[in-house]
């Protein structure tokens, strides 16, 4: 028959047992919950990159088919992209195929609409677009051409 020191060692055994299971799925998700959310901010920063480059892309077509000349707005952009059968029909091969044309103009981080503001009193209009999430942007509303089109992450 079993003494009473045995289930107490038994049941201390089990307690410990039970502890080290819950420490090591804590221990197992305080290490992997930061990667991952490490790695989705990488991957919303890249989609988010990816996004404005293709605006970029769409805001040059724009300028080249309208004489340099930018919009005034992205929503006119949209407009003129939505509307216009020579970009549409061209659309695949300038931009990535299948890309959402109604989604481009958009953070994909908070769903907010990038910000833009063009600056047509030079003697070539240049552009800023703007991440509103993050100091991300690509051009720059000052006369310098070379910075026309440029990207601060490059």
């Amino acid at each position: 028959m079993a003494s009473s020191s045995d289930y107490k060692q038994l049941g201390i055994q089990a307690v410990l047992l039970v502890l080290i299971a819950v420490l090591s799925v804590w221990l197992y998700f305080s290490i992997t919950a930061p990667y991952e959310e490490v790695e989705m901010q990488e991957r919303l920063t890249e989609e988010t990159r990816e996004r404005m480059l293709n605006l970029r892309t769409v805001l040059d077509t724009y300028n080249n088919r309208m004489d340099e000349q930018y919009p005034p707005t992205l929503d006119s952009l949209l407009s003129w992209a939505l509307q216009d059968s020579a970009f549409q029909a061209d659309k695949d091969s300038i931009l990535h195929e299948g890309v959402n044309i109604d989604s481009l103009f958009f953070s994909p981080r908070t769903g907010t609409m990038f910000r833009y503001a063009v600056n047509d009193t030079a003697s070539r209009p240049t552009y800023l677009l703007e991440d509103p999430d993050t100091p991300d942007h690509i051009g720059t509303l000052m006369q310098d051409v070379t910075e026309r089109g440029a990207a601060s992450w490059d």
